[in-house]
């Protein structure tokens, strides 16, 4: 081999090096995290069958987030300590293949929304997610010995655990994201609470819905393959499972632009 073949050799191998840590950072592996797939309903399990407690989250949602999903980010700035605590806990706690599929939904989704206050507050203030460096990329979420990325959570988790009403439960500190839901999601609640927040999504002005025409959230335009229904990928039958207002199969479908701002009160 040349002496230039070996250095392109060696570029080559250090752009596949990059490109693996880029996509592990991004969230195409779970880094060992465990996930399982939602087979129909989620169970309702007892308060007291419940692995972590996630009530100090759900203290501090109800302080600081109102029921349209708007957060008080200065609020929140005074009890960051709190907020810090249950990040904490939540390190401490690392998820195992004993825990149920309910246990481990709400876990990953407390992670993700209170992650994401978190980085919000580090950078405050902000105008927007999108203006702070590697939102969903950098390595912010301590999980026992592992450091993830939001979008590892997201992406590399959530997603592959065949539930698409995580997209209306996590939520990205933006205006036309799923509203942040003002109580923890619970593993003895995680049926009730997934449909809920699915349901007011769907049927709230981030759609504009008739049965003709729909202009949606860029959402079901992003994950689109992950709405699937009778083994289809089809977002048409999914949406009307929740909306009021039903969407013929010949309906022309646009998708609406995503205001990045942030979702402050």
């Amino acid at each position: 081999m040349t002496t230039v073949s070996k250095t392109f050799a060696m570029i080559a191998i250090a752009v596949i090096f990059q490109h693996c840590a880029l996509f592990s950072a991004a969230g195409l592996t779970s880094q060992g995290q465990p996930t399982k797939e939602v087979s129909g309903t989620l169970n309702s399990i007892s308060i007291s069958e419940e692995i972590v407690d996630h009530s100090s989250w759900d203290k501090l949602l109800k302080k600081y987030v109102d029921t349209n999903g708007m957060v008080d980010y200065k609020g929140f700035q005074q009890d960051e300590n709190a907020l810090n605590a249950y990040l904490e806990m939540l390190s401490k706690s690392q998820p195992t293949e004993s825990w149920n599929v309910e246990e481990l939904l709400a876990y990953y989704i407390n992670t993700y929304n209170a992650y994401t206050v978190k980085l919000i507050l580090d950078n405050y203030p902000v105008k927007s997610i999108k203006d702070i460096s590697g939102p969903w990329t950098s390595a912010i979420v301590p999980i026992g010995d592992k450091t993830l990325s939001l979008g590892g959570i997201e992406n590399g988790i959530l997603r592959k655990m065949n539930e698409p009403r995580i997209h209306f439960a996590i939520n990205c500190a933006s205006i036309s994201c799923p509203k942040l839901l003002n109580e923890a999601f619970t593993a003895s609640k995680i049926e009730d609470q997934l449909d809920r927040a699915t349901k007011e999504f769907i049927n709230s002005d981030k759609n504009d819905i008739n049965g003709s025409n729909a202009k949606l959230s860029s959402i079901f335009d992003w994950y689109r393959k992950d709405f699937i229904v009778h083994g289809e990928v089809d977002v048409i039958s999914y949406i009307n499972r929740y909306t009021t207002q039903r969407i013929n199969k010949t309906a022309s479908i646009t998708y609406k632009n995503y205001n990045w701002n942030l979702n402050e009160q």
